[in-house]
C-alpha cells in the first residue's frame, strides 16, 4: 500500500466536452505535428503520407472503405532571397502573426523543425488563441454571404 500512498490523489469529474477554444488550439496542434513531420521526412529525403478513409462506389454500387493517402501540403517555401518563410494555416486562412505580415523568414532550411516546435509549444500554451479566433471569424463571414 506504500506505492499508493506515494501518489497524490483527487477527486475530479471529466468534462463531457472541451470547450471551443482549446477544440481551435488542438485542431492546429495538430496540424502543426503534421508540419513537422512532413519537414522531418523531406529532411530525411523520404516521404510522409498518412492514410485517411475513403468510401467510393464501386460498378454494382456497393459502397468501399479504402485508404488512400493524405495530402498534405508545406506551409514553407524558399524565397527568392533564398531563405525559407514558413506561412501558418487555420483551415484555408492565412494566420497574420502581427499587422500585415503571415510570414516567418529562416535563415536556413534546418531551422524550420525547431522553429515548427515553438509555434506548437505556443499554440499550446494559448499564445496565438487570437489569431486562431480572427481566422475562425473570417470564416463564418465568409457563409453569412
Amino acid at each position: 500500500m506504500s506505492t499508493l500512498d506515494s501518489l497524490k490523489l483527487v477527486t475530479v469529474n471529466k468534462p463531457t466536452k472541451l470547450p471551443p477554444v482549446v477544440q481551435r488550439r488542438n485542431k492546429l496542434s495538430d496540424k502543426i505535428w503534421e508540419q513537422i513531420q512532413l519537414a522531418e521526412a523531406k529532411s530525411k529525403g523520404s516521404t510522409y503520407a498518412p492514410l485517411k478513409s475513403k468510401r467510393l462506389k464501386d460498378i454494382e454500387g456497393n459502397i468501399k472503405l479504402l485508404e488512400v493517402p493524405k495530402r498534405i501540403k508545406p506551409w514553407w517555401f524558399t524565397a527568392q532571397n533564398g531563405k525559407v518563410c514558413l506561412i501558418l494555416r487555420y483551415g484555408s486562412k492565412t494566420l497574420e502573426i502581427t499587422q500585415g505580415k503571415a510570414a516567418i523568414e529562416l535563415d536556413k532550411p534546418s531551422d524550420l523543425i525547431p522553429t515548427l516546435q515553438k509555434i506548437k509549444t505556443a499554440v499550446e500554451a494559448g499564445e496565438l488563441d487570437h489569431l486562431i479566433d480572427a481566422a475562425t471569424e473570417a470564416v463564418k463571414l465568409g457563409f453569412k454571404h
